[in-house]
């Protein structure tokens, strides 16, 4: 039995993480009241019937305070029964989500008389930091389409074998803001930078030519090195926390040159070792693939 609990900020891709849910198969409802999401699971989840074996809840800030505090209590609860549940958790940056609510002129569901948009935000950020404090996954997709967030919800949710820990290793430009999921930030702006060289600026980390100068650079191995040792003595103690996701986040300024390289190199080392490792770079076209 495997239920996978939906929340996040409104706009941030809760409707499309669903939809993707149940294309794979995932029984799915979406905004679940909060009090009954115990019943609701006794009737489903808990019933035996093949129909509910993986289903998957929407949960937003439509609820009471003490409802929403009441949502880690109750995953608890089902982990020490024995019923595989996750926390999904989607968000965004505050000016992303504007932009997004602007473009569809959608009302949010927290507006009220004379508030804001930007107050209607600050208070759903309030009401469901309970529900984001437990969360097994966060997932921020300011930068992230709907192909991408799609891609990412099969391979790191779905795809992923039943308590190994999958871990992301994703590149991005500081430029553009500190992803809001990453677990562990690293800054590789102190290195050469190939965006400087006029032949290697349109260039990726992924091209030959660009790893070929960034392999001669100074410092770049040893902080490769560095994050690797690093990351090595943290993971342990993620997998003894039963911590299910792990995103390591390299960035540099504008996540095209030098953080991409170091991800790719990062996520084919730790690829040698664990099972589940996937890199990701927000500063290029989508892409959430396989450690080569």
């Amino acid at each position: 039995m495997r239920l996978i609990i939906v929340s996040g900020l409104s706009g941030a891709g809760k409707s499309v993480a669903l939809h993707m849910l149940e294309d794979l198969g995932y029984y799915c409802i979406d905004n679940i009241p909060a009090a009954l999401l115990k019943p609701f699971i006794s009737h489903t989840v808990r019933s035996g019937e093949k129909t509910y074996e993986r289903t998957a809840v929407g949960l937003d800030a439509r609820n009471t305070d003490a409802e929403i505090a009441s949502v880690p209590k109750l995953v608890d609860e089902l982990k020490r029964s024995g019923i595989d549940c996750e926390v999904l958790y989607l968000v965004a940056n505050d000016d992303e989500l504007l932009r997004r609510f602007a473009e569809t002129r959608r009302v949010h569901p927290l507006s009220r008389q004379g508030e804001s948009l930007r107050e209607a935000i600050a208070t759903e950020h309030r009401l469901l930091e309970p529900v984001l404090n437990h969360a097994d996954l966060v997932v921020d997709t300011s930068r992230m389409g709907v192909h991408g967030l799609r891609d990412l919800i099969y391979r790191r949710l779905d795809n992923r074998a039943r308590d190994r820990l999958s871990l992301l290793v994703e590149s991005f430009g500081f430029k553009h803001g500190i992803p809001g999921d990453a677990d562990f930030v690293f800054d590789a702006r102190s290195l050469p930078n190939p965006y400087w060289e006029s032949a290697l600026r349109p260039l990726t980390g992924r091209d030959p030519a660009v790893i070929k100068f960034l392999e001669t650079q100074p410092g770049v191995q040893s902080l490769i090195d560095d994050i690797e040792k690093f990351m090595h003595a943290r993971i342990p103690e993620f997998r003894a926390s039963a911590r299910r996701y792990l995103t390591v986040a390299i960035g540099c300024t504008g996540g095209q040159h030098r953080s991409v390289y170091i991800a790719e190199q990062l996520a084919a080392r730790f690829a040698q070792q664990y099972p589940e490792v996937r890199v990701r770079h927000s500063g290029l076209p989508e892409t959430a693939q396989p450690a080569r």
